[in-house]
């Protein structure tokens, strides 16, 4: 299968990137996993200290939070054959004045397209976070997640914007009611039917 191969061969030139390394307080360690036959794709915004250091992307509190919102367990969830998992940022950018510095901005040009393009079976895309609503969803550059979230058709649009998942979010989410009452189940079910 070209395809597979491809894809092998891409993952693998991605794991031994070093170009954002000299901005890396830990260093360059890409965390990402792809299958041609992912139908599922899950953009978050870069791996937190855990996840570089086991290299398991969503090994962490928030992973444990997307999972409970998808009801998925972590054989399924892992499933590279179901779901790709692809940040915006493979590395950890390290800690910022608020939480984790922004993902490096020089990851998603370098690297999106190439995978996208070895990716033909996927049907939808959760945009976890602005900087993934930001790249998916271009027309709500400059606006809150919010108008994001509110302007999106959970039932039909293929790509879904999602507040991330992370503990310091709950002060959002305790403000945001509807998202986990009404957005979560809608987006758990287009989950569900792919799986």
């Amino acid at each position: 299968m070209a395809e597979h191969s491809a894809l092998v061969e891409l993952l693998a030139n991605i794991r031994r990137c070093r170009h954002c390394e000299p901005h890396l307080p830990w260093g360059a360690k890409p965390v990402l996993r792809a299958h041609p036959q992912a139908r599922i794709l899950i953009a978050g915004q870069a791996p937190g200290t855990r996840v570089h250091e086991t290299g398991i992307p969503w090994n962490d509190a928030s992973g444990d939070r997307l999972r409970s919102w998808l009801q998925l367990s972590r054989e399924i969830f892992y499933n590279e054959k179901i779901f790709a998992i692809l940040p915006m940022g493979f590395c950890y950018p390290g800690k910022g004045k608020s939480g984790d510095n922004p993902p490096r901005a020089e990851c998603a040009p370098l690297w999106r397209a190439q995978l996208h393009a070895l990716l033909p079976e996927l049907r939808l895309i959760l945009a976890i976070g602005s900087y993934a609503v930001r790249y998916y969803l271009p027309q709500f550059q400059g606006r809150p997640l919010a108008v994001a979230i509110a302007e999106t058709d959970y039932r039909h649009d293929c790509i879904l914007p999602l507040v991330h998942p992370s503990p310091r979010n709950k002060l959002w989410l305790s403000q945001n009611l509807h998202f986990e009452k009404k957005i979560v189940p809608l987006v758990r079910r287009r989950v569900h039917a792919l799986l």
